[in-house]
């Protein structure tokens, strides 16, 4: 980690959008491939409000960006974020936030 005062910041900042299960919700949907607001409210059960809110949370902590297609936005992870890691000699999936490494929760049925 870097002598740089705002690097616990920024990182606190990352965590701190991390923190709702629904933002893991749907960085874990984000993370299969891109969906629009649509998608993601009918694949978690979520309020299009609500799933609005978390992409903007998620969106103004660097982990996400929308593409302008039609008249939909495609959500997506930034190139990136997530990174292949080993737990418990197991490969899985992690949200590299630069500090450190959140180790994504399995989706239900995995």
């Amino acid at each position: 980690m870097s002598a740089d005062p705002l690097q616990p910041q920024k990182c606190s900042d990352l965590l701190a959008a991390l923190a709702a299960p629904e933002r893991l919700r749907v960085v874990r949907l984000l993370a299969e491939k891109p969906h629009n607001v649509t998608e993601i409210t009918k694949a978690l059960g979520i309020a299009p409000l609500n799933v609005s809110h978390h992409l903007t949370v998620l969106k103004a902590a660097n982990l996400i960006h929308g593409a302008k297609r039609g008249r939909f936005v495609i959500y997506s992870l930034v190139e990136g974020v997530l990174a292949q890691v080993e737990q418990a000699g197991q490969p899985c999936e992690a949200i590299n936030l630069g500090c450190c490494c959140v180790t994504l929760p399995k989706a239900p049925g995995d």
